[in-house]
C-alpha cells in the first residue's frame, strides 16, 4: 500500500495570527499522525517547507491574519489529518482564549 500525499491551502482566522498557542495545538495534533505534515506559505515562489510538528517552524512562517498556508500531509492518514489541521488555522479565535 503507498502512502496518500493530500495537499490544501487554509486561510489563518485567528486576528492575532498564528500566535505560540495556536501553533503548539497545530504541532500537538500534527504529532498524533503517523502522516507527516509540512507547511508553507501559500504563493511564496521560494517558500521553504517548514515541519507542521515543530512550533518553532510554524512561528518562523510568520502567519498573521488572514495568510494562506499550504498544508501537506504524506502518510496513511493523511486526508484525515489535513481536515483536522485545517480546522486550527481556520478558527477565527481559539477556544482557549488564545
Amino acid at each position: 500500500m503507498t502512502d496518500a500525499r493530500c495537499e490544501r491551502v487554509f486561510q489563518v482566522a485567528h486576528t492575532l495570527g498564528l500566535h505560540a498557542r495556536p501553533a503548539g495545538r497545530f504541532v500537538s495534533l500534527a504529532s498524533r499522525f503517523q502522516s507527516n505534515v509540512e507547511v508553507a506559505r501559500d504563493g511564496d515562489a521560494d517558500g521553504e517547507w517548514v515541519s507542521g510538528r515543530s512550533v518553532l517552524s510554524l512561528l518562523s512562517l510568520a502567519a498573521g491574519f488572514g495568510t494562506k498556508l499550504r498544508v501537506r500531509a504524506t502518510g496513511p492518514d493523511a486526508e484525515q489529518a489535513l481536515a483536522q489541521l485545517g480546522q486550527i488555522l481556520e478558527e477565527p479565535a481559539a477556544a482557549d482564549g488564545g
